[in-house]
C-alpha cells in the first residue's frame, strides 16, 4: 500500500513539474510594448515577474518606461530565476490599412523535403538511400559536402557530382542541425538520386493588411505561409510581393470554403519579403505606386482594450478595382490571447459581400478590421463549417511582430 501511495504522489509530483515547465516556456523571451500598454500574462501560482530590483510586478506595464529595451526575470517564488524577458517599449504609430490582393512568393533557406520514395537503380533493383539516415519530412537540407544548397538544380548538381560516393548532408531538424550520410544510387539514365522530394519555393495569393509610411514596411495575411506537404511554416531565405490579377471567386459554402483565384504572371513588385511568422508576412515596400494608397485614410493602431464587441468594418478588394469596405459583426474578443492569430471571432453582415463570396474566402486572409475610425486587426481564419463567420488577429500583434529583431 506505501508503495502504491509514494508511487501516485511521484506521479502527481511529475505532472505538477511538468504543468510548470509548460506554463514557463508558453511565456515570450521578447514582449513588445507599445507606450502605455499594459500586458498581461497568465502565470501559475508561485511563478513570479520581477524587475531588475526584485520589484514583483503582476501586469507587464510600459507606462513610464522609456522607449527601447529593459529586461525582466521570471522567478519561482522569487527565489529561483526561471528565464529573462526583453521588453521592447515601441512609440504608437499609425498605418494606412490596404486591403489589396497581392501575390507570395517565398524562397526557402535550402531545401524543403517534402517526402519520400524508392528508386530504381541501373540493376532495376528498388532501393531506400535515406532509410536510417534520421531526415525526415519538414526538415531542410542546407548543405552537402559542405556546399551550401539554395535551390533544387544546386542539390541534383551537386549529388550528380558524387559519382555515386557517399555525400555528407547537413540539415535542419525541428531548428537543430543535423549531419548525415546518404549513398547515392544510380539510375538506368546515369542520374544520381537520394530518393527525397524537396521543394525550394512556395507561392500563393493574400491581403496585403497594412503599410507604415514611417519605415516604409509592410504587414500582409495575418497568418503565416506553411508547406502544403508537410504542414510547417516555411523557412525562407527571401521573398517577394507581387501584384496580383483576380481571375475568378469560388463563393464559399458550408464546409466548402471558397477561394479567390489569381494570376501573378507578368505582375509587379511590390516588395520583398523578410519575415514568415505565425502571425502574418511583412517586409519592405519598394514600389508604392503598385498599392494605390489613399495617405488620406492613415489612422492609429488600436490597443486590443479598444475594440468593442458590435459592428465593425473590413476592407477587400475582390474585382481589380480598388479596395471596398463591407460590414462585418466583432462577436467576441480574446484580450488575453498573445499564442495565437485567433484573436478575435468575427462574422459577416454585409449582404453584398454575402452574395459575392459567402463570407470568408481563402485569399480574403489579411483583410484589415477597423472600428471607430482605427485599425484593429485583420482577417485569418474561416469557420469551415459556417463560411459567415471566422476570425480575426489583433492589429498591435501585427505591427509588434514587423518590429520583433
Amino acid at each position: 500500500m506505501r508503495k502504491i501511495v509514494k508511487m501516485l504522489l511521484l506521479v502527481f509530483f511529475l505532472i505538477i513539474i511538468y504543468i510548470y515547465t509548460l506554463s514557463v516556456e508558453k511565456i515570450p523571451e521578447e514582449i513588445v510594448a507599445f507606450e502605455g500598454e499594459n500586458i498581461e500574462l497568465r502565470t501559475l501560482l508561485g511563478i513570479e515577474i520581477t524587475k531588475n530590483n526584485d520589484e514583483v510586478i503582476e501586469t507587464i506595464s510600459s507606462e513610464g518606461e522609456q522607449l527601447g529595451k529593459t529586461n525582466l526575470n521570471v522567478n519561482l517564488f522569487n527565489l529561483i530565476k526561471l528565464k529573462e524577458i526583453d521588453l521592447n517599449v515601441i512609440p504608437k504609430t499609425t498605418v494606412i490599412p490596404i486591403g489589396n490582393i497581392a501575390g507570395v512568393k517565398l524562397y526557402t533557406n535550402g531545401v524543403l523535403v517534402v517526402g519520400m520514395s524508392e528508386i530504381e537503380g541501373e540493376d532495376n533493383k528498388k532501393y531506400k538511400p535515406y532509410e536510417n539516415s534520421g531526415i525526415e519530412e519538414g526538415d531542410r537540407i542546407i548543405k552537402i559536402n559542405n556546399t551550401q544548397i539554395n535551390s533544387t538544380d544546386e542539390l541534383i548538381e551537386t549529388v550528380n557530382m558524387s559519382k555515386g560516393e557517399k555525400v555528407k548532408i547537413e540539415y535542419v531538424h525541428k531548428q537543430e542541425t543535423k549531419e548525415c550520410s546518404i549513398l547515392p544510387v544510380k539510375q538506368s539514365d546515369n542520374e544520381y538520386k537520394l530518393g527525397l522530394w524537396v521543394r525550394d519555393s512556395a507561392a500563393g495569393v493574400g491581403t496585403v493588411t497594412f503599410y507604415e509610411p514611417s519605415t516604409k514596411t509592410f504587414g500582409a495575411l495575418g497568418h503565416g505561409i506553411s508547406d502544403i506537404d508537410t504542414g510547417e511554416l516555411i523557412n525562407i531565405a527571401s521573398g517577394e510581393f507581387v501584384t496580383t490579377r483576380i481571375l475568378n471567386i469560388a463563393k464559399g459554402e458550408k464546409g466548402e470554403p471558397g477561394k479567390i483565384q489569381g494570376t501573378i504572371e507578368n505582375q509587379e513588385t511590390i516588395g520583398l519579403i523578410s519575415k514568415n511568422t505565425k502571425f502574418g508576412v511583412y517586409g519592405t515596400v519598394d514600389n508604392i505606386s503598385s498599392l494605390n494608397i489613399d495617405t488620406s485614410k492613415e489612422m492609429e493602431v488600436a490597443t486590443r482594450n479598444e475594440i468593442e464587441k458590435g459592428k465593425a468594418k473590413i476592407l477587400c478588394s475582390l474585382d481589380n478595382s480598388k479596395p471596398q469596405e463591407y460590414e462585418i459583426e466583432i462577436e467576441e474578443i480574446y484580450k488575453d490571447n498573445n499564442y495565437d492569430n485567433k484573436s478575435m471571432r468575427i462574422k459577416v453582415t454585409d449582404e453584398k459581400l454575402l452574395e459575392k463570396t459567402g463570407g470568408i474566402i481563402q485569399g480574403m486572409s489579411g483583410s484589415p478590421i477597423i472600428q471607430n475610425g482605427k485599425f484593429i486587426g485583420a482577417v485569418t481564419h474561416v469557420l469551415v463549417d459556417n463560411p459567415e463567420e471566422g476570425y480575426g488577429v489583433f492589429a498591435d500583434i501585427m505591427l509588434k511582430q514587423s518590429k520583433e529583431t
